[in-house]
C-alpha cells in the first residue's frame, strides 16, 4: 500500500505547474539543497525558506554580528530574485538558538528594515541547520494597500510592527503573553494576556479572531499544554477555528511564555475551513483554512489514531511517511495535492535525522519542491515508549499551498 501510494504522489508533483515556480539568488550558494527551493513564487506573494549565516561559497562568518548579518543578506538576496526588494517583506520568523542575543539581533534587523519593518515573530529554539540563527520571510508581489497595523497604545522597541496589512490578509507579529516585560504568574492570565493582544491587532485592522486563518501558539514548558487549549477555545467558534501549528520552544522574547503569531483573511468571504469527512471538529484547531486561494494546513505528525489511544512508528522516516498521508488526507478534502504546495516548516526533534527525513520527504514533491524552514525547537526527547506504551513523536510538518485560480 505505502508502495502504491509513494508512487501515486510523486507522479503527481511531476504535474508541471502553470503558477508557482522557485526562484533563487543570481549567485546560487554551493550548499544549496535539492530537498527545497530557495524561494517560492506563488503569484500575489512569494515564501522565502529559511535562511542561515552561509555564504554563497558555503563559508559562514564567525561572530554574532556577521552571521545576522549574512543571514539577513541571503533573505534580501533572495527577495530580490523574485523581483522585489525587502520593503516587500510583511511576515518574517526568526529562530535564534541563544536568545540573550536577542537585542544585538534586533540592532541589526532595523537596519535592514529601516524604512517598513514587517511583522514578526521570534522563537528561541534548540538547534537550527545553520547555527545559530534562521530567518525566513513571505513578501507580497504588491504594494498596494500595504499599512503597518498599530493598536491604540502600543509599546515596542522592536523593529517589527504588530501587523502589516496587504491587499487581503493580515500578518501578525508574535504576541507574548506579558506586558512591559512583566509576565503574570498564573499561566491561564499569560494566555489570555497574549489572545487579548493579539485580538487588538485584529481590531486596529477592521478585524476579529473570526478572520484568523493560521495561528502559531509559541509556548515553553511552563504553558500547560490543557490551560492554553481551554482559554484559547473559548475564542473561537468550536469547529470553524483557524488552521494551528502548536510549538513547544526553548525560550521567547523578554522571558515571556506564551505568544501567538499568525495570518487572517481581510474578507469572511473567501475564508473556508477544510476538515476531512472521517476527523471530528475540534474546538481549538481546524485541518486546514483557506484565504482565497492559498490553504494554510495545520502542523501534523505521524500519529495513527487507534486502539488503547493511538500508536506512532518507532523512526523518524516511518513516523514521516504518516504524517504525510495525514496531510494528503487534508489536501485532498480541498482537492488538492502536494504539487501545489509552495512551503512548509518542519520540526524536528534531532536535526540528526535530517539526512533521513530528507530522503522521504523528496519522495512527496517533484523538481520543484516548496520553500522550507527546518529547526529542533528543543532538546532531543528520550526515545523510548512510556507508562502506555506510546512511541513519542519525532517531527511535525505544517505546510501552506496554492491552489490555480479559475480565470487561468
Amino acid at each position: 500500500m505505502r508502495v502504491l501510494l509513494a508512487g501515486f504522489l510523486l507522479s503527481s508533483a511531476l504535474v508541471a505547474q502553470e503558477q508557482e515556480h522557485a526562484v533563487a539568488p543570481v549567485q546560487t550558494p554551493a550548499h544549496a539543497s535539492r530537498f527545497y527551493s530557495p524561494a517560492v513564487d506563488a503569484g500575489d506573494y512569494v515564501y522565502v525558506s529559511g535562511q542561515g549565516s552561509r555564504r554563497p561559497d558555503g563559508s559562514s562568518p564567525s561572530t554574532f554580528d556577521a552571521q545576522v548579518r549574512q543571514a539577513l543578506d541571503n533573505v534580501k538576496a533572495t527577495v530580490e530574485s523574485a523581483g522585489l526588494t525587502m520593503e516587500h517583506v510583511v511576515y518574517t520568523q526568526v529562530y535564534l538558538q541563544n536568545m540573550s542575543q536577542y537585542g544585538e539581533m534586533n540592532k541589526i534587523f532595523a537596519e535592514y528594515f529601516a524604512k517598513a519593518p514587517p511583522a514578526r515573530a521570534v522563537l528561541g529554539i534548540a538547534r537550527v541547520p545553520e547555527s545559530p540563527i534562521q530567518i525566513n520571510a513571505v513578501a507580497v508581489r504588491s504594494l498596494t494597500d500595504k499599512r503597518a497595523v498599530y493598536p491604540p497604545n502600543f509599546k515596542s522597541e522592536d523593529p517589527a510592527a504588530p501587523g502589516i496589512l496587504t491587499h487581503d490578509r493580515l500578518f501578525i507579529s508574535g504576541m507574548a503573553g506579558s506586558d512591559s516585560g512583566k509576565v503574570p504568574d498564573d499561566p491561564a492570565a499569560q494566555v489570555d494576556l497574549a489572545l487579548d493582544r493579539l485580538q487588538a491587532v485584529l481590531k486596529a485592522a477592521g478585524l476579529d479572531l473570526g478572520n484568523m486563518v493560521f495561528v502559531n501558539p509559541y509556548l515553553t514548558a511552563e504553558i500547560p499544554g490543557r490551560v492554553m487549549n481551554e482559554r484559547y477555545a473559548r475564542r473561537f467558534e468550536f469547529g470553524n477555528t483557524p488552521a494551528r501549528a502548536t510549538i513547544e520552544v526553548a525560550s521567547l522574547p523578554g522571558g515571556a511564555h506564551i505568544e501567538y503569531t499568525g495570518v487572517a483573511v481581510r474578507d469572511l468571504k473567501l475564508r473556508k475551513a477544510v476538515r476531512p469527512k472521517n476527523m471530528p471538529p475540534s474546538p481549538t484547531a481546524s485541518p486546514c483554512v483557506f484565504a482565497g486561494d492559498t490553504l494554510y494546513c495545520s502542523a501534523k505528525d505521524g500519529f495513527i489514531p487507534g486502539p488503547h489511544g493511538g500508536v506512532y512508528a518507532t523512526s523518524t522516516p516511518h513516523q514521516l511517511r504518516q504524517t504525510m498521508r495525514n496531510q494528503l488526507d487534508n489536501l485532498e478534502e480541498a482537492e488538492m495535492s502536494f504539487n501545489q504546495v509552495v512551503s512548509t516548516t518542519v520540526y524536528l526533534d534531532d536535526l540528526s535525522d535530517l539526512q533521513l527525513f530528507d530522503e522521504v520527504y523528496a519522495q512527496y514533491f517533484g523538481p520543484t519542491p516548496p520553500a522550507r524552514t527546518t529547526v529542533q525547537q528543543l532538546a532531543p526527547t528520550q526515545r523510548k515508549p512510556d507508562k502506555d506504551d506510546h512511541f513519542p513523536g519525532l517531527e511535525q510538518v505544517s505546510l501552506i499551498a496554492v491552489r490555480k485560480p479559475a480565470s487561468h
